[in-house]
């Protein structure tokens, strides 16, 4: 596996920081190497952007999980990924469009006080090293996977060029998938926490299962 030191404007894992802003966002996923668009427009958040530009450029993306923690701040879950904006735009009406790119998951060690509105946590990298390596093959059964996909596509009424899946390598492949399919919070946060992109991959494709069997089940109880 090779490192991440390609891009002299990626983060080596000794220079990841000690303070994160966080991003609570239900149903989003950012997997290392993955990019998630934004659109910006809460004033909170604005302030947030702004400050990670004039820093270091990273956000961290995290679901709430549901639990009240006090009347102002809901509860969030404790692993998440902070992702470097590497696209930014500003619109006309004052919202900002940005991408982040994903750069490492995080657990939460502790959540500090709130700044400009938006909320900051001390990050715990330490679980985390092997984000910031590059994987090539995942040994993914193409075909069984593209028959999956299809399936799973026409029951949500998703649509895809499906030549792209023979153009990029496993760990992109599985990275885009996770973070697009229409998975549930729960599901989604556990394709997050996958100890390693083999597992993850795994997982998927366990879920694709499931949510077509689901669909084939519930078609013959409809007849």
């Amino acid at each position: 596996m090779t490192a991440m030191t390609d891009n002299p404007f990626q983060p080596r894992f000794s220079d990841l920081p000690e303070q994160l802003p966080i991003f609570p966002l239900e149903g989003v996923l950012l997997l290392p190497r993955g990019q998630l668009p934004l659109n910006i427009f809460e004033p909170r958040y604005l302030a947030m952007v702004n400050d990670a530009m004039a820093r270091d450029r990273m956000i961290g993306m995290i679901q709430p999980c549901g639990d009240q923690v006090s009347a102002q701040s809901e509860g969030i879950f404790k692993t998440g990924c902070a992702g470097r904006i590497t696209q930014f735009q500003e619109t006309e009406d004052g919202r900002y469009l940005v991408t982040l790119t994903g750069v490492c998951r995080f657990g939460v060690a502790e959540e500090l006080g709130a700044l400009h509105g938006y909320r900051r946590i001390r990050p715990d990298w330490s679980a985390y090293q092997k984000d910031m390596e590059k994987i090539g093959c995942l040994d993914i059964d193409r075909a069984r996977l593209t028959g999956l996909l299809k399936n799973y596509f026409t029951i949500n009424g998703l649509s895809m060029d499906w030549d792209l899946i023979d153009a990029i390598t496993d760990e992109s492949l599985m990275t885009a998938l996770a973070m697009i399919c229409p998975l549930s919070p729960p599901e989604k946060q556990a394709l997050l926490e996958a100890p390693c992109c083999k597992a993850r991959a795994s997982l998927f494709v366990n879920l694709l299962e499931i949510a077509v069997r689901q669909d084939d089940c519930g078609s013959c109880s409809a007849h």
